[in-house]
């Protein structure tokens, strides 16, 4: 019995496979395999559709797929910008002045009638275009003191693939191990080349100078214009000097302050608004007995 009902679910299983394969000719669907295509910026590209050869009855639709669907080929014509640079070659599209816009996956639909119903077929392609660095934007302190870390960056966000940093002090190339370079510089900096920053862990009167920094891809590669940081040491007779002059300034005042309460300034002025006030007061006093006079009469 433990055999039978194994040769039965083997024949149920070959009898899937045979209606799943039967299924699968009579619409001719075939499994998308997505490739990608290269194309540097402002140059052509051409996304092929591989496909059976294109007949009358065929038809043929280009999709770019990605939030929302939008066509690229449809009823035998290009849409949307594609019309004024692009042109058909077959089943192929010919894009003239890529732009990084158009970067993104693309699907081919072929659909034609055959003896065991509508054949359909897709190839899906994905096109990246890759992009030059712009000037990258250089921060970089136009003064520091020695002794101090200092951070200079730079930063692109054109390029594509991401770019690599280099830094220049004085038009010369500062390499990432500072150890390999000439003695005349300081040894304490480090660079990222994928972040682009360029640190001082102890900048030094050696760093003064102009600074520039470089992004550089496979496509291109830009420079910022360069700026000067001024190290400079702490003066620290200058600092010794300023507490001296605030020290002798709040002295003075104080001392000015004792010989006011000594001379009596401070008691003169007291006494003053002492016989004002009883001279106010005495006043009320009569002006009062008057008011209560007047009243009784």
């Amino acid at each position: 019995m433990a055999r039978r009902s194994r040769h039965r679910l083997l024949l149920l299983l070959l009898r899937y496979l045979v209606v799943a394969l039967g299924y699968h000719k009579a619409y001719g669907f075939s499994t998308p395999k997505d490739k990608v295509v290269k194309a540097t910026e402002y140059q052509e590209i051409i996304l092929a559709c591989k496909t059976p050869k294109k007949t009358i009855s065929s038809r043929l639709e280009w999709k770019k797929l990605g939030r929302s669907v939008s066509f690229v080929y449809y009823q035998q014509a290009l849409q949307g910008d594609f019309k004024n640079r692009a042109e058909m070659i077959g089943f192929n599209i010919r894009i003239r002045n890529v732009t990084r816009n158009d970067a993104g996956k693309y699907r081919c639909e072929v659909s034609a009638p055959s003896e065991q119903g509508q054949n359909l077929e897709e190839d899906t392609v994905t096109l990246e275009v890759l992009v030059a660095p712009a000037v990258p934007s250089c921060e970089v302190p136009t003064s520091a003191l020695s002794g101090t870390v200092v951070e200079l960056r730079c930063q692109d966000k054109e390029g594509n693939p991401a770019p690599e940093y280099t830094w220049f002090k004085d038009g010369v190339r500062l390499l990432e191990n500072p150890k390999l370079g000439s003695q005349s510089t300081n040894s304490s900096y480090t660079v990222n080349a994928k972040s682009g920053t360029l640190q001082f862990n102890t900048v030094s009167k050696l760093d003064t100078g102009e600074y520039s920094c470089e992004a550089r891809n496979p496509v291109g590669y830009r420079r910022c214009p360069g700026k000067r940081m001024q190290v400079d040491d702490l003066n620290i007779s200058g600092i010794i000097a300023a507490v001296v002059v605030v020290v002798l300034v709040i002295t003075l005042c104080g001392l000015g302050v004792c010989y006011a309460q000594r001379k009596g300034y401070f008691s003169k002025e007291t006494s003053f608004q002492k016989s004002s006030s009883a001279s106010k007061a005495t006043t009320m006093s009569e002006n009062d007995f008057k008011h209560t006079k007047s009243f009784i009469i």
